[in-house]
């Protein structure tokens, strides 16, 4: 017997002792869908006083389902699970994520999938106390300020010492992030970090030259 056929025998024998009844794969499924549901429920709580997507949810509670069925299917059998991977690795996801938080539900879902397909519930349930603690757990520390950007426009005899001067009468540390010059004269963009979000309004607009002068709250990712 050559090295290839110990291979081949070795290789038909697991999948043959890895065949999978479908009371295992009942009993999987439905503890799959407690977990899914579990998981949707996180994200609802997580997500109800911030942007709550409705359909990633609905996405969340069907990824874990169908993630085991792949998993339990490659285990059971070597030709499905050799089309699996070959029909998996031409599968293009453009869908982008909006918010950073929903990646860790995505990834959490999955994995909950792909654990629970191997059947070791414990750890899937572990990893869901875990996950969970972490979420709430964190949201609960307290952030920085959030920073606001304060759209002004000038004239042409506008001077951007004393606009600066006033803004920094409410804001430590002012950051221009734009300068863009105009026919009517320059619109400045500053990133500030203050509470007095009022009072920095109000300071502004009465610089000399001013014309108009706005507020607007960003997440860090605007685009100047």
């Amino acid at each position: 017997m050559t090295f290839n056929d110990i291979i081949k025998k070795t290789v038909i024998e697991n999948m043959q002792n890895n065949s999978l009844s479908m009371t295992n794969a009942s009993v999987t499924i439905g503890i799959c869908i407690l977990f899914a549901l579990y998981i949707y429920g996180i994200y609802y709580l997580a997500n109800k006083k911030s942007f709550y997507s409705k359909q990633l949810g609905i996405t969340l509670a069907v990824l874990p389902v169908i993630t085991a069925g792949i998993i339990m299917a490659m285990q059971s059998n070597l030709i499905v699970s050799l089309g699996m991977v070959g029909a998996l690795s031409i599968v293009r996801f453009r869908t982008a994520v909006k918010e950073p938080k929903d990646m860790v539900f995505l990834f959490w879902s999955i994995s909950i999938g792909i654990i629970l397909g191997a059947m070791n519930y414990e750890l899937a349930l572990i990893i869901s106390i875990a996950v969970t603690i972490l979420i709430f757990l964190l949201e609960l520390l307290p952030g920085g300020r959030p920073s606001v950007l304060l759209v002004v426009n000038m004239d042409e005899q506008g001077d951007e010492t004393v606009l600066l001067s006033a803004v920094k009468t409410f804001v430590k540390n002012p950051i221009i992030k734009s300068r863009n010059r105009t026919m009517r004269g320059t619109d400045y963009i500053i990133e500030c970090k203050t509470a007095k979000q009022k009072e920095l309004l109000d300071a502004a607009s009465s610089v000399e030259h001013v014309l108009t002068t706005s507020l607007i709250a960003h997440d860090g990712e605007a685009v100047y």
